[in-house]
């Protein structure tokens, strides 16, 4: 077995605490309002975090490429949670925020091509924080404020945009610092 108990209950631990988030939430506000299917959705998107951290990140023994590793998860998962829940560009409902799909896409096919290796996880991850600073300019493109919302502001969804390519550009760091220092070594 690949996941001892003992990480596996850390894990479903995590996911629970997490899921207590929204779940308290609802009892003092009206603004958050979930159903079965965003629990049973989110509870998976969760596990699939944990299960792709323990199958890729934990066969590694350098502890960069792990932080790189679970920076560009997080990411990736806070990207969708945020996403998903109230909108980057407007709200939630705004096709719009459908083009941050490109940055998942990206992340998923270059994490493939590149075998999960560091240096190809470091290119796939510049380019996510790229095609994530990509959107809003496209979505600016297509959609102006005269048309759409843009709460909290263009402002606001490019200052958003980028704290999530930012994350993206140190995983993309810590992954290029893994790789130049596997070449050294070698």
């Amino acid at each position: 077995m690949f996941l001892s108990k003992k990480r596996l209950t850390g894990w479903i631990a995590f996911v629970v605490c997490a899921l207590l988030i929204p779940f308290i939430a609802m009892r003092f506000t009206n603004e958050v309002n979930w159903d079965f299917t965003d629990f049973f959705i989110m509870g998976m998107v969760l596990m699939g975090v944990a299960l792709s951290y323990e199958l890729i990140a934990r066969k590694s023994k350098k502890t960069t490429y792990r932080m790189a590793f679970f920076i560009g998860l997080l990411g990736a998962f806070l990207l969708f949670w945020v996403n998903g829940a109230v909108g980057l560009i407007g709200s939630e409902n705004q096709d719009a925020n459908l083009l941050y799909a490109a940055v998942f896409i990206v992340g998923l096919v270059g994490s493939l091509i590149a075998r999960f290796k560091a240096r190809g996880m470091s290119t796939t991850l510049f380019i996510a924080a790229c095609v994530q600073m990509l959107v809003p300019i496209t979505a600016l493109l297509i959609w102006p404020p005269s048309e759409i919302s843009w709460a909290p502001s263009v402002f606001g969804v490019f200052l958003l945009s980028g704290f999530f390519a930012f994350l993206f550009y140190i995983s993309g760091m810590l992954f290029k610092r893994t790789a130049d220092n596997e070449v050294i070594l070698n």
